[in-house]
């Protein structure tokens, strides 16, 4: 396991308990993302894996070493991207790679052979030697994605990297995310509140919620915990149709016309149910299905909605813990 954890616990003065017993289990070049409302535990836990904050019971482990008591070996092979941007917009971008190559006492001639290899990577080949300044939001993310690269990691720890991003550029740093787990075939760490992001990238997904994983899982496996399919039929006349919704619960019709019910393992359902309805010789117009969402998922086990996590201040303050570090 390239990350791993055992009865974690965090507590703050005043006994505020902010991680209680998390365990995980984190394979090599797997994405796992996780997902929990404000105050859940899910930074606090980060900053215990990175080096940054001591558990105050419990052990985790980076590629079989200590957080704790092999800091310098686990700080060598792990790299984090913080939410808000850390390069610094008076460099080159060229000058901010190897600025950070610099921090790991990697030699200059071979921080610049990385730092082209990774501005090829996300598509800023073309303006290593423009001044940050100049980049657009976009393009500035992904400078700061592949500054926590520019060490060779065995870990990826990326916290809401595609905060404020537009859909569009977004979509952009998605791909190049998978990029850097197939060209590169590191182990990725992603916390987001856009659940759609998890759903995309990540092969396991853990919800926290007041210091403990409630649930964890691929997504696929977590929509299907949740429940039911909702099956819309538009027909011209779909009171008929109710007699072939075996196992259906929730039939109702709608002012539409539309019949709707939900149901388990529609894939396995619906095949079924048309070829009765075919053989009846009713006419269906349009038959759609809503499958669980990862909303409805985390809905379910936290009963909270989604937000940011940290403010611009905590993340500055994390950055200043990760320069003195190094």
């Amino acid at each position: 396991m390239m990350v791993e954890a055992e009865n974690l616990v965090k507590i703050y003065k005043g006994n505020i308990k902010a991680v209680d017993g998390i365990d995980l289990k984190i394979g090599k070049g797997e994405i796992y993302g996780f997902l929990g409302p404000n105050g859940a535990g899910k930074t606090t836990t980060v900053k215990i894996l990175t080096t940054l904050l001591k558990p105050t019971s419990g052990t985790a482990r980076i590629n079989g070493m200590d957080v704790v008591k092999e800091q310098e070996r686990v700080r060598r092979i792990i790299g984090l991207v913080p939410q808000d941007l850390s390069v610094d917009d008076d460099l080159k971008g060229i000058e901010n790679l190897e600025l950070q190559a610099n921090f790991y006492g990697i030699r200059k001639d071979e921080a610049r052979r990385k730092a082209y290899e990774l501005l090829e990577l996300v598509d800023l080949y073309h303006a290593k030697d423009r001044y940050v300044s100049t980049y657009s939001g976009g393009m500035r993310k992904r400078l700061d994605l592949i500054s926590g690269l520019i060490h060779e990691p065995e870990v990826l720890f990326l916290d809401e990297p595609t905060l404020g991003l537009d859909v569009q550029t977004r979509t952009r740093m998605w791909e190049y995310i998978e990029r850097l787990r197939k060209d590169l075939g590191i182990t990725i760490f992603i916390t987001t509140h856009y659940l759609e992001e998890a759903d995309r990238l990540c092969d396991r997904i853990g919800i926290i919620d007041r210091g403990r994983i409630m649930v964890e899982g691929r997504p696929e496996e977590l929509k299907r915990s949740v429940g039911f399919d909702v099956i819309y039929i538009l027909a011209d006349d779909p009171e008929p149709l109710k007699r072939y919704l075996e196992g259906a619960v929730n039939v109702e019709i709608l002012e539409d016309r539309t019949l709707r019910f939900s149901i388990k393992n529609s894939e396995e359902y619906i095949p079924d149910l048309l070829q009765k309805i075919y053989q009846a010789g009713i006419k269906v117009k349009r038959i759609s299905i809503q499958k669980p969402s990862l909303d409805t998922v985390f809905l379910k086990y936290t009963g909270r909605e989604m937000r940011e996590e940290e403010s611009r201040e905590d993340v500055m303050r994390t950055m200043r813990s990760i320069r003195r570090a190094r």
